[in-house]
């Protein structure tokens, strides 16, 4: 049996995610968002990139981009110092997904792209942060608290961050003029691909 505590938990779980999720728009900054859109519009490719409950949000990302077709990949922190950065081209945009911005494992690919010539949007809580500072653009993450009771795991700061990463591909289908048309054409598959095939689409 569910004890009151644990039920209690769980409905405060979605009081405190629906708190930050509404606070969040007091930080969202136009022109840092649009300045964001508009290089991933152009970006041939994109890179995104993260440690723990970040790198799998930007997995996420990643796949959000192409299912938009931009072309996008995670490229893991590990294997981006032993050679996986050679997905990225001059011009190219990688994305580094850090609440503190302080990530060690993400610090060399920041020089990486650099060196190369690719611009770089950081998402992260705090704006001085070593991968803030060295950015392109910078998307303010507010997170209010964790659901845990220790405000320790990784749970409204990935929700919050998977609201930056939606709102983004919600801008980048309407900058680009996306079409459903096209997006059947690469999801054929499951309940989603036999409504986008229904006659009329």
């Amino acid at each position: 049996m569910l004890t009151a505590e644990a039920l209690a938990a769980a409905k405060a779980a979605y009081d405190i995610e629906i708190a930050c999720l509404s606070e969040m728009k007091e930080y969202f900054d136009d022109d840092a968002f649009s300045r964001a859109v508009e290089l991933l519009a152009a970006a041939p490719r994109i890179g995104a990139s993260g440690c723990g409950h970040s790198g799998i949000i930007c997995q996420h990302f990643a796949h959000l981009m192409c299912c938009i077709e931009r072309p996008a990949r995670f490229i893991s922190p590990a294997e981006a110092v032993h050679g996986a950065t050679g997905f990225l081209q001059k011009g190219d945009v990688m994305v580094f997904a850090s609440r503190g911005g302080k990530t060690k494992e993400l610090l060399p690919i920041v020089d990486i792209c650099k060196t190369k010539g690719v611009s770089i949007i950081t998402v992260t809580e705090n704006l001085e942060s070593p991968l803030a500072t060295a950015a392109d653009v910078v998307l303010k993450q507010h997170v209010n608290r964790e659901t845990d009771k220790w405000n320790a795991q990784g749970t409204t700061s990935t929700t919050a961050l998977c609201m930056i990463f939606h709102a983004l591909q919600a801008a980048l289908i309407e900058q680009t003029g996306y079409q459903a048309e096209q997006f059947a054409l690469i999801h054929p598959g499951g309940a989603v691909g036999e409504r986008l095939h229904q006659k009329g689409m």
